[in-house]
């Protein structure tokens, strides 16, 4: 028999009931969806590939035609060391293999090649079908149980495989740390286990449910393997975010006194429009990711899409479920709602200080962004893996002891037969800034012949040297048909993309969610001071980020080896998810305080009253929310770390910084200005604007629970002393 005496009207209220109602089959529904994504969706790790090149680009043409063209796209490296190659055993073992090696199918070329200090020596194998590598791989290993001499694995196979096998572990292990610190972040939070567990169950289902999701988009789209934690870990902290706020909302209708089917009803109806509105706003910002043109922006974006879209359906309908189920053993907060305390009194500390307050804050955090002024792109290549990874230790290898095998800093493929190849070599060589350049590579022949040109440069092989070498080849190409690729090319089209295309997309991102914050509020003041406050914080999480893996702060730490810069597409990433994730707080902040300013109260007390509701789970959910992307921090790949560490000083700085003293103090500062908005944006916001929360009828009186009363009754605001005026419940928590 449902207890309900109306029904609650509302897309949201609708579901919130359908679930309750329904929770045996919900339950079910999600609990198939978890063993389904648990035993198939970690496929997804082995179907991920590398794909951080953008795509039409000159380098990544040129790499694909050099990948089909010759043989350079397939490569083990086996470095032997411990015995000198002269030991009789070393020499035996290593001619064996070789022998082997030479007539087994899909290997095109060995060669055999000593260090400079001749301790130690790498065989090279250029495969021409990639489905040989383990094969190969097999027989270079057995040489070191053969001659008893150590044997690393390394090249382009090697890596990509312990890329994958790393990223998987990571985050694993991300997972493995955050959950059970969350687990007891939340018990204090809540004060008993039944309600922390329900945003874990919640956030199990929507990484389950993303899994799967990538898993399909590798069918469809290039996924990079980095791309796999990124949205894994926004799934995680999304989904524990929208939880707790769900929860926490029935805590406190069960404390007016109603029963548990009217208590989901009413938190649907409110809660539930909350973290809807906030995931589409998270969603929004991830889509601007679709103006750029390389394929990790591509699969970020349909990917953190989706996983956004199941997180909200697992809140606003797993959760619900799970609250009829356990709702009886959820007790709800002892003192109701409180409007006095320590969030209150923040406020009005610096309301009373509100310019001083305003300009430390604003002038700290551009303080925080300063180094991100000075950071330097990159493409880590090996760099990404930990040192102990053998594919990191032969590249590094190679790199110190073998300047034969070291790859060109620039490549150049040129369609021409062998003989003007060779003459156009000679000219590069001759540019200044280039040390050498010869044909590394030839095949073909008539109009399909083509050479590959390695060029080597004085300097970084990134290093601007090498991109200025980049611009000359491409400004004067001898009038021959050419594709300059590369590391340096890659980071110089990157560049491009971001200056040409990034601006179009921060504009769609920005231009996106003032449209949607004004539809929430009404005011074109606080969407415009929304925008701006979101990038300062994440201009000061850049700025950490550029401090501690460019300047290698706290590296020891942290356990990794500064690289000298960032790798090219995250702070891209970094600046997307944490725009997402500051509008997320921005939404449970402001429809707080535009909901207490509409019923009445004024600027200053609706922003007090605001902040001390909606303060407690702001700052549960943000140190949440930090706790998962430092458990992610931990893993062992560097551009993971990267974001993790990013991501968690962006939503700190957010919670404390510019919700608890930059809002205050800007809202305290504008007054009734706040809410400004011309005459015609007035009349539009009136007929199409959100309803930021539900009116909902008055509870009946219900014996089983007492109803809770406020700590100390407030003054109430005008509109509150109308004997028609029916109570408005607020939307947020």
């Amino acid at each position: 028999m449902h207890q309900t005496s109306s029904k609650l009207r509302g897309p949201f209220a609708a579901l919130g009931r359908f679930s309750f109602r329904h929770r045996r089959w919900v339950a079910l529904a999600w609990a198939v969806l978890i063993a389904i994504g648990l035993v198939f969706g970690t496929k997804v790790f082995s179907a991920a590939a590398p794909s951080a090149k953008a795509a039409g680009s000159e380098s990544a043409t040129g790499s694909t035609l050099l990948s089909q063209y010759g043989t350079s796209g397939d490569a083990l490296q086996a470095l032997v060391s411990g015995k000198s190659p002269d030991d009789a055993g070393v020499k035996a073992a290593v001619a064996s293999a070789e022998q082997d090696l030479r007539v087994m199918p899909g290997v095109a070329s060995v060669t055999d090649v000593r260090a400079q200090n001749g301790s130690s020596q790498i065989l090279s194998v250029q495969l021409s079908d990639a489905k040989a590598a383990d094969q190969a791989e097999a027989r270079l290993t057995r040489i070191g149980a053969d001659s008893g001499t150590d044997v690393k694995l390394g090249g382009n196979q090697v890596l990509a495989q312990q890329v994958q096998q790393q990223t998987k572990s990571d985050t694993e292990t991300g997972e493995i740390v955050a959950l059970p610190i969350t687990l007891a972040v939340m018990v204090l939070i809540f004060g008993g286990f039944v309600a922390a567990g329900l945003p874990l169950i919640g956030a199990i289902g929507s990484v389950a449910g993303a899994l799967l999701a990538l898993l399909g988009f590798t069918q469809i789209m290039p996924i990079d393997t980095s791309v796999l934690p990124i949205t894994t870990v926004l799934g995680l902290g999304l989904s524990i975010d929208y939880a707790l706020l769900v929860v926490n909302r029935f805590r406190e209708e069960r404390s007016k006194g109603a029963t548990i089917e009217q208590a989901v009803e009413r938190t649907s109806a409110t809660a539930g429009r909350t973290i809807a509105f906030s995931a589409l706003t998270v969603a929004v910002a991830l889509s601007g990711l679709f103006v750029l043109t390389s394929p990790i922006f591509h699969a970020v974006a349909a990917a953190g899409v989706s996983v956004v879209v199941i997180t909200v359906l697992s809140g606003l309908t797993l959760v619900p479920a799970l609250l009829g189920f356990a709702g009886k053993k959820i007790k709800p907060p002892k003192q109701g709602v409180r409007d006095k305390g320590r969030f209150a009194w923040v406020v009005r500390k610096v309301r009373r200080r509100a310019l001083p307050v305003a300009l430390a804050t604003v002038a700290l955090l551009i303080a925080a962004a300063a180094p991100f002024f000075g950071a330097h792109a990159q493409s880590l290549g090996t760099q990404t893996l930990p040192t102990s990874f053998s594919a990191r230790t032969v590249a590094d290898a190679v790199a110190a002891d073998y300047p034969t095998l070291k790859d060109p800093d620039v490549t150049v493929l040129v369609k021409s037969d062998a003989a003007t190849a060779d003459g156009y070599a000679r000219h590069v060589a001759t540019l200044p800034d280039v040390k050498s350049a010869a044909v590394t590579e030839a095949g073909g022949s008539g109009s399909s012949a083509w050479a590959a040109v390695g060029v080597h440069v004085d300097g970084s092989a990134q290093g601007a040297t090498a991109q200025h070498v980049v611009g000359e080849l491409r400004a004067d190409r001898e009038g021959l048909t050419t594709w300059v690729t590369g590391d340096a090319a890659s980071v110089v089209d990157f560049h491009h993309e971001i200056s040409s295309r990034g601006p179009w997309a921060l504009g769609l991102i920005v231009a996106a969610t003032f449209v949607l914050l004004f539809l929430m509020t009404g005011s074109v003041v606080v969407p415009i001071k929304a925008l701006v406050m979101n990038l300062l914080s994440l201009g000061a999480a850049l700025g950490m980020m550029t401090l501690v893996f460019q300047g290698g702060w706290f590296s020891g730490l942290l356990g990794f080896t500064p690289t000298g810069g960032l790798e090219a597409w995250i702070p891209v990433l970094v600046f997307v998810f944490s725009f997402g994730l500051s509008m997320d707080y921005e939404v449970f902040l402001l429809s707080r305080i535009k909901e207490l300013h509409d019923e009445g109260y004024s600027c200053a007390r609706s922003v007090e009253l605001g902040v001390q509701r909606s303060g407690r789970i702001i700052t549960s959910a943000a140190a949440l929310m930090v706790i998962v992307f430092l458990g992610f921090s931990t893993g062992r790949m560097l551009d993971i770390k990267e974001i993790g560490l990013a991501l968690a000083v962006a939503v700190l700085v957010d919670a404390t910084l510019v919700r608890m003293l930059l809002v205050p103090a800007t809202m305290s500062m504008f007054g009734r200005l706040n809410w400004w908005a011309p005459p015609l944006l007035r009349r539009l916001h009136a007929r199409f604007g959100f309803k930021e929360h539900a009116v909902l009828p008055p509870l009946p009186v219900v014996t089983a629970l007492p109803v809770q009363r406020v700590e100390e009754a407030e003054p109430q605001p005008q509109a509150q002393l109308q004997p028609q005026a029916q109570p408005q419940l607020m939307k947020a928590s």
